[in-house]
């Protein structure tokens, strides 16, 4: 006979079954920053701190990018809590960002009494207004959670609505009475995504475009992988001795010192790979958006007609057609396609032999760079890999100072490690110190390393208080400090040489800023000073920052301030 069902559980507070239904979910650490609006919640997070812990942040911009980065690094919801209205908004950033980076996570927001709604009381908003489900929305789905008997059934379809297909971010109100509402609904089960496999017959499409292929390219990345799933995708390309490329900001779906690794495809993409994608007859893009970044605005693959055939692989049938009219379209997730691509027989000989080990010996071309001084960034991330673990993960929000870490950094691949990069393909600035300090926390074995800017890390630069009361310890965070929008001062140079305005910056002692918060901290002004306070943060375990003061003209790796603006002067001028 069938086992009997469980009995209901005894009556309890909504916010504490909303806890309970979060442990159900595997989730262990929740972050956010506390509001009278969820009360009940936080008193679940007290009632069950034996098997979840909340992170108490900042601010909720720095929260909502914490669980954006554990979203990533697990693969299953990052989850945030914060209160209504300033909150909300405050957290709108990290789930614009999960959305883009197609990410799972789940936002609650504290709402309203029921008994107030619609009268615009005290920070109301409507957030299924607010966060706007659809294709060029913030969330996936945005719901309001008003009776507490219901709460489990919400909370398991955010899990799933969150994981299935293309990943991405849900948001879920909750009424402060609501959660104050005694409730015997038991909690739904763990939930798992369907994983969409490829159709046969379009397996066997593939084949023969490949065969009939001479210039092959394939790009990869995208959300949920897992170790096997990069494996299997090293296989195919081995089988089938393709040049491989990643997406911008996926930079550790295959391994960079693999033979067939080729470089990423992003802002200050090498220009030889960018010219191999443009003359490739055939491009596999797999798991990745085909966004304007990776694809160079638009112009590496032409919109919505490629010149090159095109097969493009997606969990996502909404994205698939959605910019480009490819050759081959197969709704697949990630870890799926991997699997079944890994299977097609490849034939002995191959047109483009060589063409694989042509690429990986540009991209380690590439590699070089003539010293700069007094401060050479390419030798900071060369040191920071000598020195530290393969297993390091490496954190960045958005600006020019990213692109050293990009091009120098070399990831050693799903397979071995799990993710070792996080950073913000929607191009957020202020990510990467909170998503380095939820990496620090999450996986405290391992070194986490935050390169920022000066303008990017002031974004989130109060969570340093977070690492320091959370216990994080292998965390290292570097400061770039020009003085300067630096992204923005290339550009009004670009556009409008010698005319600065609004992208000068006056920093603090970011030093002793640190000191403030508790963290070891050094400045640096030379390349040849930085080994060393490399190994004294290493040797002392604890958070540690280091500041780093870089000449305002070296504005990326490849050119200068002064470059940029000689050659819009010398641009003749437009005609009439």
């Amino acid at each position: 006979m069938p086992a009997a069902p469980p009995p209901p559980p005894a009556p309890r507070l909504a916010g504490h079954a909303l806890v309970e239904a979060l442990v159900a979910q595997g989730v262990t650490t929740c972050f956010g920053v506390p509001g009278e609006s969820y009360l009940a919640a936080l008193d679940g997070f007290h009632e069950h701190r034996d098997r979840i812990r909340f992170i108490a942040c900042r601010q909720e911009g720095g929260a909502a990018f914490m669980a954006e980065a554990s979203g990533k690094l697990g693969g299953r919801p990052g989850v945030c809590f914060v209160t209504r209205g300033p909150g909300a908004t405050n957290a709108s950033i990290g789930v614009h960002t999960a959305f883009q980076d197609s990410t799972p996570m789940v936002l609650f927001v504290g709402q309203v009494a029921s008994d107030q709604r619609d009268r615009e009381a005290f920070q109301e908003i409507d957030y299924r207004q607010m966060f706007g489900p659809g294709t060029l929305g913030l969330a996936k789905w945005v719901a309001q959670v008003d009776s507490a008997d219901r709460l489990p059934e919400y909370v398991a379809r955010a899990f799933h609505t969150a994981m299935q297909g293309r990943p991405g971010p849900v948001v879920l109100a909750l009424p402060e009475d609501m959660l104050a509402t005694p409730t015997a609904a038991p909690v739904l089960p763990r939930v798992e995504p369907a994983q969409a496999w490829p159709a046969p017959g379009a397996l066997r499409r593939l084949r023969e475009m490949l065969l009939a292929a001479e210039r092959p390219v394939l790009i990869a990345g995208g959300p949920a992988w897992d170790a096997e799933a990069a494996a299997a995708l090293q296989r195919f390309a081995e089988n089938w001795q393709l040049p491989v490329a990643c997406a911008w900001r996926f930079q550790d779906t295959f391994d960079n010192r693999h033979p067939q690794y080729a470089g990423d495809v992003g802002i200050g993409t090498h220009p030889k790979l960018a010219a191999r994608i443009r003359d490739a007859d055939l491009v596999i893009a797999l798991g990745i958006r085909l966004g304007e970044m990776t694809t160079g605005g638009y112009t590496l693959l032409q919109a919505p007609r490629p010149a090159q055939r095109l097969v493009h692989i997606h969990p996502g049938a909404e994205e698939l057609g959605r910019v480009y009219a490819a050759d081959l379209m197969l709704q697949a997730a990630n870890a799926s396609a991997a699997r079944a691509l890994e299977a097609l027989a490849a034939p002995l000989a191959l047109p483009w032999a060589g063409q694989a080990a042509a690429a990986h010996a540009e991209y380690e071309a590439n590699l070089e760079a003539a010293p700069i001084e007094p401060l050479d960034l390419a030798a900071v991330i060369r040191a920071l890999q000598r020195h530290l673990p393969e297993s390091t993960l490496y954190a960045s929000g958005a600006g020019n100072f990213a692109g050293w870490l990009h091009r120098y950094c070399r990831h050693p691949g799903l397979q071995h490690h799990g993710r070792t990069q996080l950073a913000p393909s929607s191009g957020a600035m202020g990510y990467g110190l909170p998503a380095a300090v939820a990496a620090a926390l999450l996986h405290p074995e391992r070194w986490v390393v935050n390169v920022a800017g000066d303008g990017d890390f002031l974004m989130n630069g109060q969570e340093l208080a977070t690492a320091t009361g959370s216990g994080a310890k292998r965390l290292l965070s570097l400061v770039v400090d020009n003085g300067s929008y630096g992204t923005i001062r290339m550009h009004q140079e670009r556009e409008y040489p010698g005319r600065v305005s609004g992208s000068e910056l006056c920093n603090p002692d970011f030093a002793a800023l640190a000191r403030a918060y508790g963290w070891r901290a050094e400045r640096i002004e030379r390349t040849a000073e930085f080994e060393p306070a490399l190994q004294r943060a290493i040797e002392a375990g604890t958070p540690t920052l280091l500041h780093l003061k870089l000449d305002p003209d070296v504005i990326t790796s490849r050119t200068t301030l002064a470059a940029i603006r000689a050659a819009a002067l010398a641009r003749p001028a437009p005609a009439g």
